[in-house]
């Protein structure tokens, strides 16, 4: 069992983090941290940089959370995020939320929405 934290390096990605932290915390259960990119393009804002990421790992290791981050690129961000639910058995998936217009919605899809319809186990959705 484990908790997924769906993590953008934005204030929507650091809250679904930091929720899930807790929760891992809570059920005593591991947090695996999931940032993933279509790899479509040359900078990616949502992919994580090394050092975001080693500081994000040593932070969560200091509150006592064992914690491990899977930093893929995959052609369905969202897809990703259910497969390593999957993969890990996880009793949580974790996701920031940020308000879009329908019209957003229908041009550029939710991964957030996609992880809340699709997901086999319960999703948590956080706002900053």
């Amino acid at each position: 069992m484990s908790v997924i934290a769906a993590y953008t390096p934005d204030e929507f990605g650091r809250a679904a983090l930091e929720h899930a932290a807790a929760e891992a915390v809570r059920r005593q259960t591991g947090l695996v941290v999931v940032n993933g990119t279509r790899g479509d393009a040359l900078v990616d804002t949502r992919y994580a940089h090394d050092d975001e990421i080693a500081a994000l790992q040593s932070r969560l290791a200091a509150d006592g959370v064992e914690v491990t981050v899977r930093r893929d690129v995959a052609p369905d961000v969202a897809q990703l995020v259910l497969d390593v639910a999957a993969e890990t058995g996880a009793a949580l998936i974790v996701v920031g939320i940020r308000h879009r217009s329908p019209v957003g919605k229908a041009l550029m899809g939710s991964v957030s929405q996609r992880i809340l319809l699709d997901a086999t186990c319960p999703v948590l959705a956080v706002k900053p």
